[in-house]
């Protein structure tokens, strides 16, 4: 039973992993808000609550490298090495939040939440570190551009969406 659930659960893994390649093939439809709805982040988070934090971690890590190995996008330096960190925070936080807090509908908007602050505060710190820790090419402003001003379409997706997909799963797991 334990390697049936171990293959379920790389079978879901690796499903979110090609959604996060895939999706934003979808939202680049859109260029001017394309990018800015962070379509890898929802397969990313997603991986952590329903697979588990290190299968959310790894998703969360790999996806980013992957298209930007193999699509050029987004470029490797600074941004999908920036990304691969904040994903891998994404999915590993919300994988040990969902876990360990209670299970109502609070908490699940409370682990989303610190998974999000979380994994946009390490993208900044990873971005800090690839400019020598030069604040004069990423400072604060640059920051607060970066992981909220211009992702809050992507924001307000994530709060709603995650939380609805997450709740109707438990609700189907608890029917079966």
């Amino acid at each position: 039973m334990k390697k049936q659930n171990n293959l379920v659960t790389l079978a879901l893994s690796s499903m979110f992993l090609a959604l996060a390649f895939v999706m934003p093939f979808l939202t680049g439809q859109v260029p001017q808000i394309g990018s800015m709805l962070c379509p890898m982040h929802i397969p990313v988070i997603l991986c952590g609550y329903i697979c588990g934090a290190p299968w959310g971690l790894a998703v969360g890590f790999i996806a980013p490298l992957l298209r930007s190995v193999t699509l050029g996008m987004p470029p490797l330096f600074p941004t999908a090495f920036s990304m691969a960190f904040e994903l891998a925070v994404y999915g590993v936080m919300s994988g040990v939040l969902y876990r360990k807090l209670p299970k109502t509908k609070l908490n699940i908007y409370l682990s989303l939440i610190i998974s999000m602050i979380a994994g946009r505060l390490v993208w900044g710190i990873v971005q800090l570190c690839c400019v020598g820790f030069d604040v004069n090419k990423f400072s604060l402003a640059a920051f607060w551009s970066g992981a909220v001003a211009n992702a809050v379409p992507g924001i307000v997706i994530q709060l709603v969406l995650i939380p609805v997909l997450v709740i109707a799963l438990e609700k189907a797991n608890k029917s079966k």
